[in-house]
């Protein structure tokens, strides 16, 4: 039995496999966040307890021949040398540093630091953080041993192991030429002095041995932390070549593309993440918008998820002329370009426009914009699809017919938890007598092909969308778009 668990942001899960990657059990519970304002915290204790709680629920009275973790990327977590917590952790969603993101932003620091990593700053990342903590409580920084992601404190509790993968030290610190820490990016960040609090980067995944202290889990059962969730859910769902993608519709979206080589030459924007392969990095664009978008166009409508399929047969491709933007965020949007003033909108309204049109015509723009993405990221091969919105054909069709390629449904459940496993094996399994066949751990539970009825109309009608998108930017960049 192989076990891997995915501490996500508000859910910690785990999933237990057998040797051909069937789910034997999945059990999940719920994880808090608190704060307030922009200033999003959790509580690392109840994050131990909830992954003793779901490990304990999958292995009953067996004991896995190995625990991979997974889990949200970013923020910032802070313990001393046991693990212990200093302060509760800064999520990925905390907005404090926002301000000297933007400072860095307008004095060119940060397009410096993207020519050298690759990477977008934004105000939930590790670095700002840090920074910010550094400007305003350094007393905490004092007082920890180590400054990390949440997987690898998790694993620091479970294992006493201090250490990172490369995908959670692709963000912001890492040079992808060395594949070690940027001492130039920490100096532009005002963090050379604190360097020392950067876990030590493991050459595959960090690895070590649970030592019984924690509940749920037997001493010597070997543990494997990474890649974060993002790489972790495409190597669950087969994404491994060059110009293969992922399409994860979520809350937002995450798009993410194989691609051979780090486009410092690019316009800034979205993330490359490291891999165990130097000649393989993951080009992750993850927008704002997804199903958030989604359920509110519902919950005005006065709909419900159990009705989205019927509302989109009840209406044509293009809505009767209903379309939308769908950067609903009021942090705007991130990919695929960044600016913080976007905002949506519904055009060709009028009397005759029914809840159906309101929903397509946000179904229909919220593919569009995973079209944007995925483009921008150099998707050329086959794309793997999953996450909530995946799980509604009807919504699927769209997609497929906008993006113009069959959509492979990634074998689940958890393919995060799944593609943990897949990583510790191919890391660590010739040290423990492991071997898994990937093809058959990842082959897709279906896939969606396009109509090309349906890839016709889409592609006059993306164009339409990236001239509102343009048009939009325009206007959001004048006086009555500042914010």
């Amino acid at each position: 039995m192989f076990v891997g668990l995915d501490m996500g942001t508000s859910v910690a899960k785990a999933a237990a496999f057998d040797e051909d990657g069937t789910v034997l059990r999945v059990e999940s519970t719920p994880v808090s966040l608190g704060g307030r304002g922009d200033r999003v915290e959790q509580d690392l204790e109840e994050v131990v307890r909830a992954a003793s709680r779901v490990l304990g629920a999958v292995t009953g009275d067996r004991t896995p021949v190995l625990v991979a973790l997974t889990g949200q990327g970013d923020g910032l977590w802070l313990a001393d040398a046991t693990g212990r917590a200093v302060r509760p952790a800064l999520s990925w969603m905390d907005g404090r540093a926002g301000d000297l993101v933007a400072r860095w932003m307008a004095d060119g620091t940060a397009e410096r630091l993207y020519r050298r990593t690759g990477n977008v700053l934004f105000p939930g990342s590790p670095g700002p953080l840090m920074a910010w903590l550094d400007r305003n409580e350094p007393r905490s920084l004092d007082a920890a041993a180590t400054a990390a992601c949440c997987k690898d404190i998790l694993h620091l509790r479970l294992t006493g192991e201090r250490s990172t993968d490369l995908s959670d030290a692709s963000v912001p610190f890492l040079d992808p030429r060395t594949r070690a820490y940027s001492p130039e990016v920490l100096a532009d960040l005002g963090l050379a002095h604190r360097a020392d609090l950067l876990p030590p980067i493991a050459a595959t995944l960090p690895y070590g041995e649970a030592t019984g202290r924690t509940p749920g889990l037997a001493a010597g059962t070997p543990v494997s932390s990474g890649p974060y969730d993002l790489p972790a859910c495409a190597l669950g769902a087969g994404v491994t070549e060059p110009g293969d993608g992922l399409l994860t519709v979520g809350t937002t979206l995450a798009c993410q593309v194989v691609v051979e080589r780090v486009a410092l030459d690019e316009d800034p924007v979205g993330f490359h993440l490291a891999t165990a392969r130097p000649d393989r990095h993951m080009r992750a664009l993850p927008a704002m918008t997804g199903t958030v978008a989604l359920d509110w166009v519902l919950g005005l409508t006065g709909s419900s998820h159990e009705q989205v399929s019927g509302l989109l047969d009840q209406t044509p491709r293009g809505a009767h002329g209903v379309a939308a933007l769908p950067y609903l965020s009021p942090s705007g949007e991130r990919a695929p370009f960044v600016d913080p003033t976007a905002r949506a909108e519904f055009t060709g309204l009028d009397l005759r426009a029914s809840r159906a049109d309101l929903v397509r015509g946000m179904c229909e723009a919220i593919a569009f914009a995973a079209r944007h993405c995925l483009e921008a990221a150099g998707l050329t091969g086959a794309l793997a699809v999953c996450g909530g919105g995946a799980r509604n054909p009807a919504w699927l069709r769209i997609f497929a017919d906008v993006l113009g390629r069959p959509l492979r449904v990634a074998r689940g459940p958890e393919p995060g938890a799944r593609g943990a496993v897949l990583a510790a094996v191919a890391a660590r399994g010739a040290d423990l007598g492991l071997a898994l066949d990937t093809g058959v751990w990842t082959v897709p539970d279906a896939v969606v092909d396009p109509d090309p009825a349906g890839v016709e109309f889409y592609e006059e009608a993306y164009a339409a969308y990236l001239f509102r998108v343009e048009s939009a930017r325009a206007r959001w960049r004048g006086p009555a778009g500042a914010r």
